[in-house]
């Protein structure tokens, strides 16, 4: 449905606001913050930065020491946010400690 048919529309997106919002819930997965990406037992995980009115997101296509593979996001809302953190905590849930 569009945003006409409910009679108003969605917040607008602020992407500050996003990214305090996507650390708390990149922290309550276990994730540790270092230098804007997020870690796991020192390994990137993914990471997380405001450019314009987009928040930007990547996270690694497998856990890696070495040079990592990022697969990156633009999240426009806040529903790209919650299906970001969503498919980040079923990836971590997928990887075991020896993936790393």
């Amino acid at each position: 449905m569009n945003e006409e048919s409910w009679g108003f529309a969605a917040p607008p997106f602020k992407p500050d606001e996003a990214l305090q919002r996507a650390r708390r819930d990149l922290r309550e997965l276990g994730l540790t913050e270092r230098a804007g990406r997020f870690e796991r037992a020192g390994v990137a995980i993914a990471r997380l930065a405001v450019e314009g009115e987009v928040l930007k997101a990547a996270v690694v296509r497998r856990p890696s020491r070495n040079s990592p593979e990022w697969t990156e996001k633009t999240l426009r809302d806040a529903a790209a946010l919650r299906d970001f953190v969503a498919d980040l905590k079923k990836k971590l849930a997928g990887w075991s400690d020896r993936d790393e």
